[in-house]
């Protein structure tokens, strides 16, 4: 074991993901080892005050993303080159450049090949990260894989009341790319097969449990505008307070995950620390965590989306999680692997 963790680095707005999991993490090091030190910063400015001056043999460990940095992906790349300079620098990284990021794809790209050359060493959050670097950025150095962990092991098993609206429930921020379009298109055939069944739903919705993504309003209004043409309503509940959301996620309706390009995914461990099993796009990412953490995900094809909603609106105890689901690796395993990382 190395005589101390490295100082544990939590950079940007307290709502952002990113963020929120590095805080989680840094939480979880310093309950299994109190002499571990966390600094939060909001924003570069502040980080660079905090290192300015550092002992260049400082371990410090930073969980990034590009867009924590700025608004382009050379921001970062400069960032993280320039914090190097100032201390032992180790990074966690998310949102691993693929494809599906279209025009930004190269410059992201590029981007984290300086952040990954800068940095000591690097984490990913999952096999298929690993798998896109090796794909995506070759002649990077190989990164270690230690996989999202839940807060919490065995989620409380939540009663199922019978409910006749198919409602169908997107966690986290409206983007284009989420999957909430063909989440009402598939809502609108499920209900039309139910109704042609004589097994009408009172209502039919597609509830986004979150706000839009700055400068993603419109696109909220436009789909509206689709769903009911179709005879399904969209619902935003805009921004909510953690206990606002947990609530939203316990109550019914179908959970689903229909993202397809993620490359890890933490509103999927937000749904199982419901207690609730989503429905989720298959992938390889999403083929990992069903391995991972078995029966806690429901997989399916986009083809099959429709069909899968019937099944889960007539057996809505598919859509919960069984009352001895495991949902290890939890934080506390996280924060483990992450003490026997830095100390290899």
């Amino acid at each position: 074991m190395i005589s101390a963790p490295p100082l544990l680095l939590v950079l940007g707005p307290q709502g952002h993901g990113v963020t929120r999991y590095g805080d989680d993490v840094a939480v979880a090091v310093t309950a299994a080892r109190p002499d571990a030190t966390t600094v939060r910063v909001a924003d570069v400015d502040t980080g660079d005050r905090e290192l300015e001056g550092m002992d260049a043999a400082t371990r410090v460990h930073l969980h990034a993303t590009d867009r924590l940095f700025g608004s382009r992906p050379e921001d970062a790349a400069e960032v993280v080159e320039r914090w190097a300079r100032r201390c032992r620098l180790t990074l966690t990284l998310h949102d691993v450049p693929q494809p599906s990021d279209g025009t930004m794809f190269d410059r992201r790209r590029a981007a984290y090949a300086r952040m990954i050359a800068a940095s000591d060493r690097v984490v990913v959050n999952s096999r298929h990260e690993q798998r896109l670097l090796e794909e995506f950025l070759p002649g990077t150095a190989g990164a270690h894989a230690i996989a999202l962990g839940a807060r919490t092991g065995i989620p409380p098993v939540t009663p199922v009341a019978a409910d006749r609206d198919l409602r169908v429930l997107i966690a986290g921020f409206f983007y284009p790319g989420k999957g909430h379009r063909p989440a009402v298109l598939a809502a609108a055939r499920a209900a039309e097969a139910l109704r042609k069944s004589g097994e009408a739903p009172e209502m039919v919705a597609v509830r986004v449990i979150g706000a839009p993504s700055r400068g993603h309003e419109a696109d909220v209004e436009q789909l509206r505008e689709e769903a009911v043409a179709l005879g399904v309503a969209l619902e935003v509940t805009g921004f909510l307070s953690d206990a606002a959301f947990a609530r939203e996620l316990a109550a019914p309706g179908i959970p689903l995950a229909a993202h397809e390009h993620v490359s890890a995914s933490r509103s999927m461990l937000d749904w199982v620390e419901a207690g609730r099993r989503p429905l989720v796009v298959d992938s390889r990412y999403a083929a990992e965590m069903d391995e991972l953490r078995p029966g806690t995900l429901a997989r399916y094809t986009a083809e099959d989306l429709a069909d899968r909603l019937v099944e889960a609106w007539r057996d809505p105890a598919s859509t919960r999680l069984a009352a001895r689901a495991s949902l290890a690796p939890t934080l506390q395993d996280v924060a483990a692997a992450y003490l026997d990382w830095w100390g290899a």
